[in-house]
Protein backbone atom coordinates (compact mmCIF):
# COMPACT_ATOMS: atom_id res chain seq x y z
CA UNK A 1 0.00 0.00 0.00
CA UNK A 2 1.20 3.47 -1.07
CA UNK A 3 2.05 5.93 1.59
CA UNK A 4 0.22 9.42 1.55
CA UNK A 5 2.66 11.92 0.55
CA UNK A 6 3.14 14.64 2.91
CA UNK A 7 1.19 18.00 2.46
CA UNK A 8 3.35 20.98 0.80
CA UNK A 9 4.83 23.66 3.11
CA UNK A 10 2.83 26.84 2.63
CA UNK A 11 5.79 28.53 4.03
CA UNK A 12 7.27 30.75 1.22
CA UNK A 13 3.54 31.52 0.39
CA UNK A 14 3.32 33.07 3.91
CA UNK A 15 6.49 35.00 2.90
CA UNK A 16 4.79 36.13 -0.25
CA UNK A 17 2.07 37.33 1.15
CA UNK A 18 3.90 39.02 4.07
CA UNK A 19 5.77 40.94 1.83
CA UNK A 20 3.14 41.87 -0.25
CA UNK A 21 1.34 43.16 2.98
CA UNK A 22 4.41 45.41 4.00
CA UNK A 23 3.81 49.11 2.63
CA UNK A 24 6.55 50.01 -0.26
CA UNK A 25 6.94 52.85 -2.81
CA UNK A 26 5.34 55.90 -3.27
CA UNK A 27 1.84 55.75 -1.98
CA UNK A 28 -1.33 58.09 -1.27
CA UNK A 29 -2.14 59.77 2.28
CA UNK A 30 -1.90 56.83 4.74
CA UNK A 31 -4.06 57.11 8.10
CA UNK A 32 -2.08 56.22 11.05
CA UNK A 33 -4.04 54.54 14.06
CA UNK A 34 -2.64 57.66 16.37
CA UNK A 35 -4.12 60.07 14.38
CA UNK A 36 -1.31 60.75 12.01
CA UNK A 37 -1.59 60.80 8.12
CA UNK A 38 1.40 61.13 6.12
CA UNK A 39 1.55 61.15 2.38
CA UNK A 40 4.92 60.03 0.54
CA UNK A 41 7.81 57.32 -0.14
CA UNK A 42 7.72 54.03 2.04
CA UNK A 43 9.94 50.85 2.41
CA UNK A 44 9.92 47.49 3.96
CA UNK A 45 6.34 49.11 5.74
CA UNK A 46 8.58 52.34 7.24
CA UNK A 47 8.22 56.25 5.50
CA UNK A 48 11.44 56.09 4.03
CA UNK A 49 12.44 59.25 1.40
CA UNK A 50 10.16 62.22 0.75
CA UNK A 51 7.20 62.82 2.54
CA UNK A 52 4.92 64.79 4.44
CA UNK A 53 3.72 63.94 7.88
CA UNK A 54 0.77 65.76 9.45
CA UNK A 55 0.14 65.25 13.10
CA UNK A 56 -3.06 64.79 15.15
CA UNK A 57 -2.24 68.19 16.71
CA UNK A 58 -1.70 70.47 13.76
CA UNK A 59 1.87 70.30 13.17
CA UNK A 60 3.44 68.96 10.15
CA UNK A 61 6.82 67.71 8.73
CA UNK A 62 7.83 67.75 5.42
CA UNK A 63 11.31 66.37 3.89
CA UNK A 64 13.55 63.53 4.60
CA UNK A 65 12.49 59.88 6.13
CA UNK A 66 14.85 56.91 6.79
CA UNK A 67 13.74 53.64 8.69
CA UNK A 68 10.50 55.13 9.92
CA UNK A 69 11.57 58.91 11.12
CA UNK A 70 13.12 62.02 10.71
CA UNK A 71 16.40 62.05 8.65
CA UNK A 72 17.94 64.19 6.37
CA UNK A 73 17.12 67.61 5.28
CA UNK A 74 13.13 68.93 6.11
CA UNK A 75 10.78 71.09 7.48
CA UNK A 76 8.65 71.03 11.01
CA UNK A 77 6.02 73.52 11.40
CA UNK A 78 3.49 74.26 13.95
CA UNK A 79 0.09 76.58 14.30
CA UNK A 80 0.67 79.40 16.47
CA UNK A 81 -2.45 81.82 16.55
CA UNK A 82 -4.58 79.95 14.72
CA UNK A 83 -2.06 80.27 11.62
CA UNK A 84 0.62 77.55 10.25
CA UNK A 85 4.12 79.13 10.73
CA UNK A 86 8.10 77.46 10.22
CA UNK A 87 9.47 76.31 13.31
CA UNK A 88 12.24 74.21 12.02
CA UNK A 89 13.68 73.97 8.74
CA UNK A 90 17.52 72.19 8.34
CA UNK A 91 18.70 68.98 9.43
CA UNK A 92 17.78 65.64 11.17
CA UNK A 93 19.19 62.62 12.14
CA UNK A 94 17.35 60.18 13.81
CA UNK A 95 14.56 62.20 14.52
CA UNK A 96 16.35 65.32 15.97
CA UNK A 97 17.78 68.27 14.84
CA UNK A 98 21.53 67.53 13.98
CA UNK A 99 23.54 69.62 11.39
CA UNK A 100 22.57 73.38 10.34
CA UNK A 101 18.88 74.36 10.89
CA UNK A 102 17.22 77.62 12.16
CA UNK A 103 14.94 77.33 14.63
CA UNK A 104 11.93 79.51 15.06
CA UNK A 105 11.13 80.12 19.29
CA UNK A 106 7.24 80.92 20.10
CA UNK A 107 8.62 84.25 21.61
CA UNK A 108 10.34 85.54 18.92
CA UNK A 109 14.02 84.09 19.35
CA UNK A 110 15.45 82.90 16.36
CA UNK A 111 18.89 80.55 16.30
CA UNK A 112 20.78 79.79 13.12
CA UNK A 113 23.60 77.68 13.19
CA UNK A 114 24.57 74.04 14.38
CA UNK A 115 22.43 71.53 16.18
CA UNK A 116 23.83 67.61 17.79
CA UNK A 117 21.18 65.38 19.06
CA UNK A 118 18.12 68.08 18.93
CA UNK A 119 20.41 71.13 20.88
CA UNK A 120 21.96 74.08 19.97
CA UNK A 121 26.10 72.57 19.97
CA UNK A 122 28.62 73.79 17.85
CA UNK A 123 28.89 77.51 16.31
CA UNK A 124 25.69 79.70 16.20
CA UNK A 125 23.74 83.02 15.57
CA UNK A 126 21.06 83.31 18.39
CA UNK A 127 18.54 86.90 17.90
CA UNK A 128 16.62 87.51 20.87
CA UNK A 129 12.95 89.05 20.61
CA UNK A 130 14.51 91.93 22.85
CA UNK A 131 17.10 93.11 19.85
CA UNK A 132 20.23 91.56 21.34
CA UNK A 133 22.32 89.14 19.54
CA UNK A 134 24.67 86.37 20.53
CA UNK A 135 27.06 85.15 18.23
CA UNK A 136 29.74 81.99 19.11
CA UNK A 137 30.16 78.33 20.73
CA UNK A 138 27.15 76.46 22.16
CA UNK A 139 26.84 72.83 23.87
CA UNK A 140 23.99 71.50 24.94
CA UNK A 141 21.66 74.39 24.24
CA UNK A 142 23.76 77.01 25.94
CA UNK A 143 26.21 79.41 25.21
CA UNK A 144 29.52 77.92 26.19
CA UNK A 145 33.39 78.51 24.59
CA UNK A 146 34.29 81.85 22.72
CA UNK A 147 31.34 84.31 21.46
CA UNK A 148 29.97 88.12 21.36
CA UNK A 149 26.87 89.12 22.83
CA UNK A 150 25.70 92.17 20.86
CA UNK A 151 23.21 93.94 23.05
CA UNK A 152 19.95 96.47 21.85
CA UNK A 153 22.02 99.54 23.22
CA UNK A 154 24.83 98.96 20.73
CA UNK A 155 27.57 97.61 23.92
CA UNK A 156 28.90 94.33 23.62
CA UNK A 157 30.54 91.70 25.09
CA UNK A 158 33.35 89.63 23.68
CA UNK A 159 35.26 86.58 25.45
CA UNK A 160 34.25 83.15 27.20
CA UNK A 161 31.15 81.59 27.91
CA UNK A 162 30.69 78.97 30.71
CA UNK A 163 27.07 76.73 30.51
CA UNK A 164 25.16 79.83 29.43
CA UNK A 165 27.17 82.83 31.77
CA UNK A 166 30.42 84.87 30.82
CA UNK A 167 32.99 82.72 32.24
CA UNK A 168 36.78 83.42 31.52
CA UNK A 169 38.98 86.20 30.04
CA UNK A 170 36.01 89.10 28.49
CA UNK A 171 35.82 92.63 27.14
CA UNK A 172 33.00 94.69 27.80
CA UNK A 173 32.47 97.54 25.34
CA UNK A 174 30.28 100.55 26.60
CA UNK A 175 29.87 102.12 23.34
CA UNK A 176 26.94 104.77 24.59
CA UNK A 177 30.20 105.79 27.51
CA UNK A 178 32.52 105.39 25.68
CA UNK A 179 34.49 102.84 27.69
CA UNK A 180 36.31 99.28 27.79
CA UNK A 181 36.02 97.14 30.84
CA UNK A 182 38.57 93.93 30.35
CA UNK A 183 39.59 91.30 32.79
CA UNK A 184 37.99 88.13 34.38
CA UNK A 185 34.23 86.85 34.82
CA UNK A 186 33.23 84.26 37.13
CA UNK A 187 30.04 82.32 36.59
CA UNK A 188 28.56 85.62 34.95
CA UNK A 189 29.94 88.47 37.57
CA UNK A 190 32.54 90.46 36.75
CA UNK A 191 35.96 89.68 39.23
CA UNK A 192 39.10 91.96 38.53
CA UNK A 193 39.34 93.75 35.86
CA UNK A 194 40.26 97.18 34.44
CA UNK A 195 38.56 100.28 32.77
CA UNK A 196 39.87 102.61 30.30
CA UNK A 197 38.38 105.11 27.95
CA UNK A 198 37.37 103.67 24.64
CA UNK A 199 36.32 106.54 22.25
CA UNK A 200 35.03 108.19 24.93
CA UNK A 201 34.68 112.12 23.10
CA UNK A 202 32.53 110.10 20.03
CA UNK A 203 30.35 108.74 22.79
CA UNK A 204 26.66 109.46 22.73
CA UNK A 205 26.30 109.93 26.68
CA UNK A 206 30.00 110.00 27.37
CA UNK A 207 30.76 110.01 31.45
CA UNK A 208 30.95 113.62 32.85
CA UNK A 209 35.22 112.99 33.91
CA UNK A 210 37.38 110.77 32.01
CA UNK A 211 38.90 107.64 33.54
CA UNK A 212 42.08 108.33 35.40
CA UNK A 213 45.36 106.72 34.96
CA UNK A 214 46.18 103.76 37.43
CA UNK A 215 49.08 104.75 39.54
CA UNK A 216 50.21 101.17 40.36
CA UNK A 217 53.81 100.24 39.24
CA UNK A 218 52.52 96.86 37.13
CA UNK A 219 49.48 97.21 37.09
CA UNK A 220 48.82 94.27 34.62
CA UNK A 221 51.16 91.67 36.88
CA UNK A 222 48.66 92.23 39.66
CA UNK A 223 45.51 91.43 37.43
CA UNK A 224 46.96 88.85 36.28
CA UNK A 225 47.37 86.91 39.26
CA UNK A 226 43.88 87.82 40.23
CA UNK A 227 42.87 86.28 37.01
CA UNK A 228 44.79 82.64 37.66
CA UNK A 229 43.66 83.25 41.26
CA UNK A 230 39.76 83.57 40.12
CA UNK A 231 39.56 80.77 37.73
CA UNK A 232 41.64 78.19 39.63
CA UNK A 233 38.93 78.57 42.37
CA UNK A 234 36.08 78.61 40.46
CA UNK A 235 36.99 74.79 38.82
CA UNK A 236 37.77 73.70 42.18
Amino acid sequence: MPLPKAPKSNNQTWKISERKAKRSGLLKAIHEVNGDVYTGEWNDDKRDGKGTCKYKNGSSYDGDWKGGVRDGYGVYSVIRNGRKENSYVGHWVNDKKEGKGTYFYKNGDRYEGEWFEGKRSGWGRNQFQNGAVYEGEWLDDKEHGLGILFMENGNRYEGYWKEGQKHGDGKQFFIDKGQLLKGVWVEGSMKCGEFVDLGRNEAPEPTQFPIPELTLVDPGELLEKWRKDLLEEAEE
